[in-house]
């Protein structure tokens, strides 16, 4: 394992810390005092605990359930999804699952409202930095994946569907105020994440160096994606050099900048947002299947109505 991989799995390790604890603050010290639910299999976790307190009196943690309702959902993830995000999903939800659990319920402020938002806000931040770094919450957003991989539509819709009937259960067996408070709280969550991970945004980086074929190389071998080389000349150092032209996604932003780095300290990186992109441009799915086969999938082919 090179010093750049250990580095990764380091930061990987400190975001499911970090996710554990704010997920287990969230709900303990906010969500669940107030009775506002949170998103996914979280929030069904929080109702089962809810109901079992209310119809039968039985005292049990929301962690526990959290752990379970995980499992099939993740042998799902490990058969339709792949093995390393979802074993790093695992993982995540096993820290989720622990701290929540560990971490005793406590009671910060009388207002809904404040505990709906900055629940949803913690959430968000813990959810955010896991997708930022290559895997998830698990729950929801497994079956959110593989639902848009068999259907071809986006995972946010599935998203908000399986969150809506989230709001209608805590409406229907509590009270809908609590649903309504619900609602603010997934959406407090859903912007911290759309802040945080920004995968569906496409840049173009314009990278300028001495070293252009180790740089290309070291790409190439790290990241899925189409590059053109470009001639340059140092306005200064008039040094003749080659510039690398590539089209990416922000959430692939820090990847490049680690690996160009790591081969050309003094290299020059210009990104420009980029409105939208013709062509080819691999997913997170098909860049997936070229790092195991070392082949790239073919395109699907549309197909082209006759005019009548």
């Amino acid at each position: 394992m090179t010093v750049y991989q250990k580095n990764e799995m380091l930061k990987k390790l400190v975001v499911i810390l970090i996710t554990g604890v704010t997920a287990a603050v969230a709900l303990n010290y906010f969500l669940i005092p107030a009775n506002v639910f949170s998103a996914g299999m979280n929030g069904i976790a929080q109702i089962i605990a809810s109901l079992l307190y209310e119809w039968f009196h039985i005292q049990a943690d929301t962690g526990i359930f959290i752990f379970i309702l995980n499992i099939p959902v993740f042998i799902l993830g490990f058969l339709k999804v792949g093995k390393g995000s979802t074993i790093l999903s695992f993982i995540n939800v096993l820290g989720v699952s622990l701290m929540t659990t560990i971490m005793p319920v406590g009671h910060v402020t009388d207002n809904i409202l404040m505990n709906a938002l900055v629940g949803g806000v913690l959430l968000g931040v813990g959810a955010g930095l896991s997708l930022k770094m290559g895997f998830t919450t698990g729950g929801m957003d497994i079956i959110s994946l593989v639902l848009s991989q068999t259907t071809g539509k986006t995972v946010g819709n599935y998203m908000f569907i399986l969150n809506g009937i989230i709001v209608v259960i805590a409406g229907f067996f509590f009270n809908w105020e609590s649903a309504l408070y619900t609602i603010i709280s997934i959406y407090a969550l859903t912007q911290v994440v759309d802040a945080i991970h920004t995968s569906h945004q496409k840049v173009t980086a314009m990278i300028v160096t001495v070293k252009p074929d180790q740089v290309t190389e070291e790409l190439m071998k790290n990241m899925v994606r189409g590059l053109t080389l470009l001639p340059s000349v140092g306005g200064y150092s008039k040094k003749d050099g080659k510039m690398i032209m590539m089209v990416i996604t922000r959430y692939e932003l820090y990847d490049l900048d680690q690996i160009v780095q790591e081969v050309d300290e003094d290299a020059f990186i210009n990104i420009l947002p980029t409105q939208s992109v013709f062509g080819r441009f691999a997913n997170e799915q098909e860049q997936e299947t070229y790092r195991s086969t070392g082949v790239l999938p073919e395109p699907k082919k549309k197909q082209n109505r006759k005019k009548r």
